[in-house]
């Protein structure tokens, strides 16, 4: 058995163009399902968070709506509330990456809040990056690429194909218009060669140890992916 860290965020809100406070966190299933998958074929979870802060779920998450129905919102409940490792997590500052065998890093909202500027976080995912060990981002959770900035100023992620919330779902889900920026941009901006899917569908990509996807129905076809890397 092998360990996994869970790179999440510690943020509650998302700061809007206007500075309002827009209530989020991570997103239940993009924890849920790779948890779940990973426990599943024998791994040991840690989560990680700035200064240890118990993370934040994404109310909006838990809605029937976001689960296909009150059936999937009653189980994707039941199953967060079953992960003892997420009231108990670890501060980012407190990670020594020779302990896991592979990095993961789950969306929502929240990373655009706090992991897309933190240095430490930053630092892990450039570690990963060149450890060779699978280094896996879904979602929103590629903003936090935006703080892996090498010491020449670039992008550890220039170059790289990658998976992330596209500015075409932003843009479905009714924030593109409130937000300070977006993530497809900004990753095109650094360097990053976004890989487009269709809004919604699962879209995953691989390029060498670094392993995406687009949104929340790419994270269990992601850890899939994790799995076979970890074989």
């Amino acid at each position: 058995m092998s360990k996994i860290l869970f790179v999440m965020t510690g943020a509650d809100h998302w700061t809007l163009a206007d500075g309002t406070k827009h209530p989020t966190g991570f997103w239940a299933e993009e924890a849920v399902a790779p948890y779940e998958a990973f426990k599943e074929a024998g791994h040991e979870i840690v989560v990680a968070t700035p200064g240890g802060v118990v993370p934040t779920v994404d109310r909006g998450s838990l809605a029937p709506e976001a689960n296909g129905g009150q059936e999937g919102a009653d189980r994707i409940a039941a199953a967060l509330a079953s992960i003892a490792e997420l009231r108990r997590p670890i501060a980012l500052e407190d990670v020594n990456l020779d302990e896991y065998a592979a990095v993961f890093y789950p969306g929502g909202h929240g990373p655009m809040e706090d992991l897309a500027v933190d240095a430490t976080s930053g630092r892990i995912l450039i570690d990963a990056l060149e450890s060779g060990k699978p280094l896996a981002v879904v979602c929103h959770g590629p903003s936090a690429m935006l703080a892996a900035t090498k010491d020449d100023g670039a992008n550890a992620f220039a170059g790289y194909r990658v998976a992330a919330f596209t500015n075409a779902e932003e843009t479905q889900a009714g924030l593109a218009d409130k937000a300070p920026w977006l993530l497809e941009t900004r990753l095109t901006e650094a360097g990053v060669d976004v890989r487009v899917g269709e809004p919604w569908a699962p879209n995953v990509v691989v390029d060498r140890n670094l392993v995406t996807g687009q949104n929340p129905a790419s994270s269990a076809p992601l850890a899939a992916e994790v799995l076979k890397k970890l074989a």
